[in-house]
């Protein structure tokens, strides 16, 4: 009997960790996270104060608070909790409504002349959403490792960039996408392949935009 009890809370234990995994390294903070230790750890921390909160706000709005609003907007509006979502046929609407969010902040970052390292950011995200909707025709890929696949892909590529060792960060950020991935599993919201998948999914994208050995194309034609 104490076995037994030993295992629900373990589980229990384990399902709230992985809920907790899932809402911290959620898809709609890793290009706010991105800029965020960009403006803080590399040499961009020398920009001007206001700089940095103009970029950061803008980020925040497009990525975050607008993406978040109106998906809880038409979450109310046809009646679905949080969990339907999460299907396949219904998440068309909000990937859509995150893609025309990104799509105004990359024109905003545009209009103010924003390096295109930078926009490169939000330009892979929207690159991710675009293949996300398109494979979930027919599939689904886990956005959230997409978006951590982005973050390992953008190291490799700002290092090559910059000029900096990225061992130590590649060696956190894997531990975290495999953190996650299992939070994902567990949960039941992806199967191993849909991991796997949406990792090498943004992993690739952010190579092919933001390493400045592969970006050539998305130089010539968007920037």
């Amino acid at each position: 009997m104490d076995r037994e009890r030993e295992h629900i809370i373990a589980d229990k234990t384990m399902l709230q960790v992985a809920r907790i995994t899932s809402m911290v390294f959620t898809p709609f903070s890793i290009p706010f996270l991105s800029f965020l230790v960009l403006f803080l750890f590399s040499y961009l921390r020398i920009m001007p104060m206001q700089y940095k909160l103009i970029v950061l706000g803008i980020i925040y709005c497009f990525t975050i608070l607008t993406p978040t609003i109106t998906i809880f907007l038409f979450r109310k509006i046809n009646g679905f909790d949080r969990q339907e979502l999460s299907e396949r046929k219904k998440r068309y609407i909000p990937i859509l409504l995150t893609i025309i969010s990104y799509v105004f902040c990359w024109l905003m970052m545009r209009k103010l002349n924003i390096p295109w390292y930078m926009t490169g950011i939000i330009l892979t995200s929207l690159l991710v959403s675009v293949i996300c909707i398109g494979v979930n025709l027919k599939w689904k890929l886990s956005e959230h490792m997409a978006g951590i696949g982005g973050v390992i892909g953008g190291l490799v590529s700002f290092s090559a960039l910059f000029g900096y060792n990225p061992v130590v960060w590649l060696c956190l950020f894997i531990l975290i996408a495999g953190i996650l991935g299992s939070a994902r599993i567990i949960l039941g919201h992806h199967t191993l392949g849909e991991v796997l998948s949406g990792f090498a999914v943004g992993l690739i994208c952010a190579l092919l935009v933001l390493h400045p050995m592969m970006n050539l194309l998305f130089r010539v034609f968007l920037f």
